[in-house]
């Protein structure tokens, strides 16, 4: 029982927040204008000021775990790749691969990642160095499937010219770029003055509770029925088949504590909301995204408590 609660205490309060943001919207306090500018402001300064943040105060020589950053890499790639191509053999309708792969495989890492492990263990050098191994192939791997599996307009071919410039927008990226910068100032042990210091950590801390809110604000519960056999397939292969393939690989590895934290979080969090965004710009198909988005973001909360008590019960965490 104790277990039981420690991992229910873990879990609901965050998920209570999106709960929060959804009564919100319901007695209209927020609207859709609010939920865009919220993600938009979210994506391009609290999320990177929380990355750059939590980076820029590890000590990245001493803290850095080769072997970590390792499993995260390549479980994340080696994930990818097999759902690529399971969907390749099993889903017959071409119209909604890209969209089905980047949903099953792409985890919600930075916001709730790093919130569960907060949670927790308070700052940790874990979830930064999960982030390293993860989230940059996210964006790759998200714009190689989508780009590759994207409709093609009648009469014309593919037009691959876009990859390359996909990679320069990945280039672009603010949370790629508040990462490098992270390392930059951790590897060179730059110190800011108090008053800049204070001021990105307020920024921060506005990440976390300000995207749980928007989220729950943004929940459309309609779109989970649309396509529910694809849905249920996605969420399964995000919540529930790559957990339990990996992480009996990570514990046989020696990972435990805040390592299996930020790995459990890498593999079974809810798939990201800025999949739908990707979607919809590539010409892949958004009610499915939107679909595993919504059914991830409630499955999650029992799925991530079930994963968490048999971790605690049986002392792994």
């Amino acid at each position: 029982m104790e277990n039981l609660l420690f991992s229910f205490n873990v879990t609901l309060p965050i998920f209570l927040v999106m709960v929060l943001g959804f009564v919100l919207r319901k007695i209209d306090l927020l609207n859709d204008n609010f939920v865009k500018t919220a993600n938009k402001f979210n994506f391009t300064v609290t999320l990177p000021a929380m990355l750059f943040r939590d980076i820029s105060s590890v000590n990245i020589i001493e803290a850095f775990d080769l072997k970590y950053v390792l499993f995260c890499a390549i479980s994340s790639t080696v994930a990818f790749f097999s759902i690529w191509g399971l969907t390749k053999l099993f889903v017959k309708d071409k119209s909604i691969r890209g969209a089905f792969v980047q949903t099953s495989f792409r985890s919600s890492a930075a916001v709730m990642g790093l919130a569960f492990i907060e949670n927790i263990y308070g700052p940790s050098a874990m979830g930064p160095l999960m982030i390293i191994g993860a989230v940059p192939l996210y964006n790759i791997f998200s714009v190689i499937v989508l780009t590759f599996e994207a409709k093609t307009i009648e009469g014309q071919a593919r037009d691959t010219s876009k990859i390359k410039e996909a990679f320069i927008n990945i280039l672009k990226n603010p949370i790629i770029i508040a990462i490098l910068l992270g390392l930059i100032v951790s590897l060179f042990n730059i110190e800011f003055p108090k008053i800049a210091a204070k001021t990105i950590d307020n920024i921060a801390k506005m990440a976390t509770p300000l995207a749980l809110v928007a989220l729950g604000a943004g929940f459309e519960g309609r779109k989970a029925i649309k396509k529910i056999k694809p849905t249920l397939a996605s969420s399964l292969l995000k919540l529930v088949i790559q957990p339990l393939v990996f992480l009996p690989i990570a514990v046989l590895l020696g990972f435990r504590g805040e390592e299996m934290i930020g790995i459990l979080i890498m593999l079974a969090s809810p798939t990201t909301p800025s999949c739908y965004i990707m979607a919809k710009n590539m010409r892949n198909d958004g009610t499915l995204t939107a679909s595993v988005v919504v059914a991830t973001t409630l499955l999650a909360a029992f799925t991530l408590t079930g994963w968490i008590f048999i971790l605690k019960s049986s002392g792994i965490i």
